[in-house]
């Protein structure tokens, strides 16, 4: 983040960084998520990501006019997994990461959101994201196509059926 910052002409120090990003998380404007090692089974404290609790807000504050659909994509089914009561971590492996680890009651979910899984390499990516873990939870990749796009064992699943399932 500081880098980004950095090259839009914004220096700040770190800790004052933290301190914005710490007082952001405690007013509930975002949300921190931390990061789980899922080969050690540790939360890590270090490179963590942020989501917005409101997209709008999120979209206010944006200088652009595009809108990057990949990460308000991913945005909204982070929201969706705190509404569904889920405690929700960033997965990572030995080679990569996993987008979502969703845990209720013991019961715990890879998911992989992803906009757009029609172009092969996309597809490829996403669904081998999994490769390198070794236990039996369920694993999901969530994305706009209808096409269903299940390998392996692992679900595709659209987001509008995402989104209406009330047992997800």
């Amino acid at each position: 983040m500081l880098n980004y910052l950095e090259k839009n002409g914004n220096k700040v120090a770190t800790d004052t960084l933290y301190k914005y990003l710490d007082a952001l998380c405690s007013t509930f404007i975002i949300n921190r998520v931390y990061r789980y090692d899922i080969n050690g089974k540790a939360v890590l404290k270090t490179l963590n990501k942020f989501y917005a609790t409101d997209l709008g807000v999120k979209r206010i504050k944006t200088n652009s006019k595009e809108i990057n659909y990949s990460q308000a994509f991913e945005n909204l089914i982070y929201n969706e997994l705190i509404k569904k009561g889920y405690e929700v971590y960033i997965g990572k492996t030995n080679v990569g990461e996993i987008d979502f680890i969703a845990s209720k009651n013991k019961d715990i979910k890879y998911i992989q959101a992803c906009y757009d899984l029609s172009n092969e390499e996309t597809k490829n990516r996403e669904f081998k994201a999994f490769n390198n873990i070794n236990d039996n939870y369920p694993k999901y990749v969530i994305s706009t196509n209808k096409e269903d796009y299940s390998q392996n064992g692992i679900r595709h699943i659209n987001i509008f059926d995402f989104l209406m399932d009330d047992n997800f």
